[in-house]
């Protein structure tokens, strides 16, 4: 096991491993925003129900659900301390304020994602820890009881500030991933002139896509429910 202590405790170990967590947690939204597309399906909640119902009990994705967690854990932790690692390498600060080949996101990485962590935080208790451990009401489709997920949705989105804090919460999520995408294909030494053009398209389509759809859906449920 000496291959994993040297891989932890080294610079480059823990980049690469901040770099597959990234990816992973990439792929997590991806089919996190995929499942959650069905709250904009005109059926009172019962698709999304049946989904959220198969997301907390199917035994492949608990598993797939751990290792979120997990990832989740590990890329904190090696930010954190990457980002500590290069203030102490560089105690005293740039000349320049903004050097000209960094960008907003590259130079708040940090600030970005402990924002995002914090979202995360309350974003699990509020619909994760309801959905395990709160008490829903149920809904019955074709003799089988489910938890009412969708009803907790649709009245978190009632609120406006709730509304507000998830769409603003979305946009800092797309300047992380603007920067977090590309760099970890960097990282992992996937860097060719033929394929490093078309990482960068979808990188930038990815960290804008996602994340207005994502948003989009608190202000659909907030403005469906004035009508």
């Amino acid at each position: 096991m000496s291959w994993v202590t040297k891989t932890l405790s080294s610079t480059i170990g823990r980049k690469l491993i901040m770099a597959l967590t990234g990816l992973f947690l990439i792929l997590f939204l991806t089919g996190h925003v995929s499942g959650n597309l069905l709250l904009f399906k005109n059926d009172g909640g019962e698709a999304f129900n049946i989904y959220a119902k198969f997301m907390t009990t199917n035994p492949a994705v608990k598993l797939l659900s751990w290792l979120t967690y997990i990832s989740i854990i590990g890329h904190v932790i090696f930010s954190i301390w990457l980002t500590k690692r290069n203030k102490s390498a560089r105690p005293v600060g740039y000349g320049v304020s903004t050097p000209p080949s960094t960008t907003f996101s590259s130079r708040n990485m940090g600030i970005l994602g402990t924002i995002i962590l914090i979202f995360i935080v309350v974003h699990m208790q509020s619909f994760w820890a309801q959905m395990h451990w709160g008490d829903l009401p149920v809904v019955n489709y074709d003799g089988e009881e489910y938890k009412d997920l969708f009803s907790i949705v649709t009245f978190a989105f009632q609120n406006e500030l709730m509304v507000i804090g998830y769409v603003v919460a979305m946009a800092f999520l797309a300047f992380h991933l603007s920067h977090g995408f590309a760099s970890a294909f960097q990282t992992l030494g996937l860097n060719h002139k033929k394929y490093s053009p078309a990482i960068l398209v979808i990188g930038k389509i990815y960290c804008i896509l996602v994340p207005i759809l994502f948003a989009s859906m608190p202000v659909y449920i907030y403005f469906t429910s004035q009508s």
